[in-house]
């Protein structure tokens, strides 16, 4: 006799039989076009896909979209991962790339091109030890769209210049000059972030 147990008993099922289920099973299965795999995978990799979508728009819902056609994108082509590499970082290749063509180009060339300083003269922004992660980041995502990208794909992501260039189909000097004026830029916001810190410390304190 066959028992059939309640959905609410299935959900919970759920998280345990995905901690159980390797990586390289789960690749093999969703090549194999499991259904349940397929399912694994997205409850597995969504929440950190859709954080990576929300680098590149300020559009939660633009954000979503984006994540859909990423994970359409990934089981369309996952017969073609090679396991030389990072699956997560495969992954993320596409989401990066789905998420740049949402971007208009002109957004590269159009907003304001800072002197070029060489790579030694470029400063990591100063993290106060106060700010939080969240924090930093809506300064982040404050930044102009073409700033905000090369930030997140250099700095995030670890792609180089030349990658970079090639990807938005800009030079590497306009990637290189984004960069500096994101680091300008981002080095203002958390100085702002920093003095008003201060500023309400000291209001708590008299």
């Amino acid at each position: 006799m066959r028992v059939y147990l309640p959905i609410t008993c299935v959900n919970l099922l759920i998280p345990i039989y995905l901690a159980k289920v390797t990586e390289k099973q789960l690749i093999s299965d969703c090549q194999s076009g499991k259904k349940a795999s397929q399912y694994l995978l997205v409850k597995r990799y969504a929440g950190m896909l859709l954080s990576v979508c929300r680098r590149y728009t300020r559009d939660e819902a633009m954000a979503k979209d984006i994540l859909q056609e990423t994970l359409l994108r990934i089981f369309s082509n996952i017969d073609r991962y090679e396991p030389t590499g990072s699956f997560e970082a495969w992954m993320r290749r596409i989401a990066v790339r789905r998420s740049l063509q949402w971007l208009e180009k002109s957004c590269f060339q159009h907003e304001t091109q800072p002197d070029m300083l060489p790579d030694s003269q470029l400063q990591e922004p100063e993290i106060d030890q106060h700010l939080g992660s969240e924090e930093i980041m809506q300064q982040v995502m404050g930044l102009p769209p073409g700033y905000r990208t090369v930030f997140n794909m250099f700095v995030v992501e670890g792609y180089h210049h030349h990658e970079i260039a090639e990807m938005l189909g800009i030079s590497e000097n306009t990637s290189r000059s984004q960069l500096a004026r994101a680091r300008q830029l981002l080095q203002q916001k958390l100085l702002h972030l920093k003095i008003n810190h201060r500023h309400e410390v000291g209001i708590i304190r008299a």
